[in-house]
């Protein structure tokens, strides 16, 4: 992964804790997700030995389904990816910003990809 998308996702992670901090926990889930997705990237690329999608949510949604990936890990982007209820609460008791950090420390290394720019 290149040092322009590493920095894009450190950037994504600190608007999250930022949004929390201002209690806006909607936000901080959607840039967490955002950061966790383009982590996967240049795994995607390795994997499939294509562009990976645009979409953030369609790389967490592919990693969830993906059986050689780690079951931990694979459940943070399932957890990442799930609806809030009505009463806009999420169904679990994981905290997204940390779903999406665990993603990251271990994917964001990924040497794959490291020539592929930003879209």
């Amino acid at each position: 992964m290149d040092a322009a998308w590493r920095e894009r996702i450190e950037a994504e992670l600190a608007k999250a804790a930022r949004a929390r901090d201002e209690g806006r926990e909607g936000l901080a889930r959607v840039c967490a997700r955002r950061a966790a997705g383009w982590a996967l990237r240049a795994y995607y690329v390795e994997r499939m030995g294509q562009p990976a999608p645009a979409s953030a949510l369609d790389l967490l949604r592919w990693f969830h389904a993906d059986p050689s990936a780690s079951l931990e890990l694979r459940q943070a982007a399932a957890r990442l990816t799930v609806r809030v209820t009505e009463e806009h609460r999420l169904p679990h008791t994981e905290d997204p910003l940390s779903d999406a950090r665990r993603i990251i420390e271990v994917y964001a290394a990924s040497k794959a990809g490291d020539d592929r720019e930003l879209s």
